[in-house]
């Protein structure tokens, strides 16, 4: 599992992550649908992102 995510789009994805995840607290209708940041919250803070291999996308710099 190499990493394909960096930089700018991780912290992206934490932030996003992160605020979909507090909509919950805020908003309990949201409840179910916030639930969802988890994904990118993960993705941001491993550096991986399984729906990029298929597109060779790699926004990190390489070693």
């Amino acid at each position: 599992m190499t990493k394909n995510v960096g930089g700018i789009d991780r912290i992206v994805r934490i932030v996003i992550g992160l605020a979909l995840i507090a909509s919950v607290f805020i908003w309990p209708v949201m409840n179910p649908w916030g639930w969802i940041g988890v994904v990118p919250l993960v993705t941001g803070l491993v550096g991986w992102c399984p729906a990029y291999l298929p597109f060779g996308i790699k926004t990190c710099k390489s070693a």
